[in-house]
């Protein structure tokens, strides 16, 4: 009972960070012009070095530990072709839908890891909760932008975050309940979004990052990357 509350716990604080991306891109009124470019695009490649640490300090580690060459092989590369359907997809639809759809690509996959992992290390638990917690911050920071360009007040977009902050509370008590005993499972998800999310990375957050004549925004993916150290560090 304690694990299961725990999970919660955790899986809840890591996924409210989804609303917090989109208050503070709501509230924030930084002065137009060049430095708020640059601001903006620390905040995706900040993003993005942190979803690179948790791909090489948690989610490959963890695939690599539990999973044959042949499997890892396969799953990695089932996800790159699934993540780029998908992204495919959803580019063709346009609008708020694709938006949404793109944020939550691998905020649930980890979440179900999430729960998952917890039932037997604690410890990776936590540091899977706080990078998906720090990830989901600048991402939904990005997606409440794009959805107010899309034609959705402010108001409408922060209201439709509140229920996806509680998709990971979801996603984690399934993966509790349902996959705790299943460690290769577990690592096979895991490895399946690790994939996925260098997909995206290199396919839509690093491209949107980089600005012309401009090498400030490249040092928020290596101080993103510097946070997931950090974490490993301190938790493992």
């Amino acid at each position: 009972m304690n694990n299961l509350f725990d999970i919660i716990l955790y899986s809840f604080l890591s996924g409210i960070t989804v609303f917090f991306g989109g208050l503070l891109r709501k509230i924030e009124n930084f002065p137009e012009g060049k430095r708020k470019e640059e601001f903006l695009h620390s905040i995706i490649a900040f993003g993005g070095g942190i979803l690179v640490s948790a791909v090489a300090l948690v989610l490959v580690p963890k695939g690599l530990k539990e999973l044959s060459l042949l499997a890892i092989i396969i799953i990695f590369i089932a996800g790159a072709v699934c993540f780029f359907l998908f992204d495919r997809f959803i580019s063709s639809q346009g609008g708020t839908k694709a938006q949404l759809m793109a944020m939550l690509m691998d905020f649930i996959p980890e979440a179900i890891a999430l729960g998952a992992v917890f039932a037997h290390d604690k410890s990776l638990g936590l540091l899977l909760a706080i990078f998906i917690g720090l990830q989901n911050l600048p991402e939904s920071f990005n997606s409440f932008s794009d959805l107010v360009k899309s034609g959705v007040s402010e108001t409408k977009a922060l209201i439709i975050f509140i229920p996806l902050s509680f998709c990971g509370v979801v996603g984690a008590v399934l993966g509790y309940l349902f996959l705790g005993g299943f460690p290769k499972i577990i690592a096979g998800l895991m490895l399946f979004a690790a994939s996925g999310i260098l997909y995206l990375t290199f396919q839509d957050i690093a491209p949107l990052a980089k600005i012309e004549k401009n090498w400030r925004p490249a040092l928020g993916a290596s101080l993103g990357f510097l946070v997931g150290i950090i974490g490993q560090k301190i938790i493992g």
